[in-house]
């Protein structure tokens, strides 16, 4: 008979063996030369970043990539989505009011994706390709431009019991650039949070037997990645009374990069309105570790993939 200590390495040792790593595909909602963009200026594609940010949540994960916006992409039918267990979409500079192949393949993926049950989840574009799919309407925000920073984005009822937002307070900011925004939500939907900017921040979609999370905000963003998204768009903050001239633009967007290499920087958090939901790299990513932990765990187990 085996000593207790010697069975019990011998069952951990079986255990490390047998346990599959997730997998979860990455959707990159940009076209080439957006994605160009992003490589210049931040070292990476919009998927490749989404992709580590996962990672730094669960090491283990094993990561894929589609990039459903180029015309001749090699896309995942419903038995390959089926494989994955999670699927996560990105942000893009597209407008889905203004179909496009590039937008309309986009959509056709999501609805594939609902059909397969895969647990989905998606920020800001990947919310608005989410509620399309399903049947709902996304146009140029009534309420204008919501950038830099969604601010007191505000659970409902339902989002305050509901495991996305699980960890969240009441009422909390988030990084988030957006044009558009989701004005009739499909019809099997739940409305989590909102705030006086977007009336839909985060909810649940339900479709042809699968589900979606998603948020229009973007956990995933650091604060330097904010800002070197917002240096390309600073004629915009001017020219919309956000920033007061270059110089003003400039000295924020320093800000913004100094809070991320120094969160504890008090006077910095303080002189922007930035408390620790957007600051602490660990609260900033909740809906993404929910998502991992609370929805695609479970079903992998359900699905017999742990």
């Amino acid at each position: 008979m085996q000593p207790v200590a010697a069975r019990k390495r011998a069952e951990e040792a079986m255990n490390m063996f047998s346990a599959k790593p997730l997998r979860v595909l990455v959707v990159d909602g940009y076209k080439r030369e957006q994605r160009e963009d992003y490589v210049r200026d931040w070292g990476a594609t919009p998927s490749e970043a989404y992709a580590a940010e996962l990672r730094r949540i669960d090491p283990s994960l094993v990561t894929d990539i589609c990039l459903p916006a180029d015309e001749g992409a090699n896309l995942p039918d419903g038995s390959g989505l089926a494989s994955y267990d999670g699927i996560a979409l990105t942000g893009s500079s597209l407008h889905i009011h203004s179909p496009e192949p590039a937008v309309t393949r986009q959509i056709e993926l999501m609805r594939a994706i609902y059909k397969s049950g895969t647990p989905c989840f998606g920020s800001c574009w990947g919310i608005q390709i989410g509620a399309v799919a399903a049947g709902g309407t996304v146009a140029l925000n009534p309420n204008g431009l919501e950038i830099g920073f969604a601010r007191r984005i505000s659970l409902t009822e339902e989002g305050a019991r509901h495991p996305l937002l699980a960890g969240r307070p009441a009422a909390f900011d988030a990084p988030a650039i957006h044009f558009d925004s989701i004005v009739a939500p499909p019809a099997d939907a739940t409305i989590l949070a909102s705030n006086a900017m977007s009336p839909i921040q985060a909810a649940e979609f339900r479709q042809d037997g699968g589900s979606f999370w998603g948020v229009q905000y973007h956990p995933e963003f650091s604060l330097s990645l904010v800002a070197t998204i917002l240096r390309r768009h600073s004629g915009i903050l001017i020219e919309r009374g956000f920033r007061k001239d270059e110089a003003d633009t400039k000295a924020w967007l320093a800000d913004l990069d100094a809070l991320d290499a120094d969160p504890s920087r008090r006077d910095l958090a303080w002189a922007h309105g930035l408390d620790e939901e957007v600051l602490d790299p660990v609260k900033r990513v909740t809906e993404l570790r929910n998502f991992l932990e609370m929805r695609v765990k479970p079903q992998a187990s359900v699905r017999g993939r742990a």
